[in-house]
């Protein structure tokens, strides 16, 4: 297993829209905004900005794998030692993720 790189920072947000435009004024590029989440990029690192709103995960980061082998390689790894898991992902862009997720107490 490999890590390529890390391929993005998600943070969480008051005013998704002030603050993407912060973002954007400083030279990244928006690519994606939805009503809950928006992400940019400067060259190849990219920044998640999540809403109140957000459901699907936390702050977080996303790291890169050099393909779906080394993402599932890595899921099986981190199940093994014992680390809670959501399951894999599909985005629709053709990657696939998964989250650490806390266990309920």
């Amino acid at each position: 297993m490999q890590l390529k790189r890390i391929g993005h920072v998600a943070i969480c947000v008051k005013d998704l829209a002030k603050a993407a435009q912060f973002y954007q004024n400083l030279g990244m590029e928006l690519v994606w905004q939805d009503s809950d989440w928006a992400y940019l990029k400067a060259g190849e690192d990219g920044l998640a900005l999540l809403s109140p709103q957000y459901e699907q995960a936390g702050p977080h980061f996303g790291f890169m794998f050099s393909d779906r082998a080394e993402v599932e390689a890595a899921y099986d790894r981190l199940k093994a030692d014992g680390v809670h898991l959501t399951p894999i992902h599909e985005h629709r862009d053709g990657t696939a993720s998964f989250y650490w997720a806390r266990p309920r107490q």
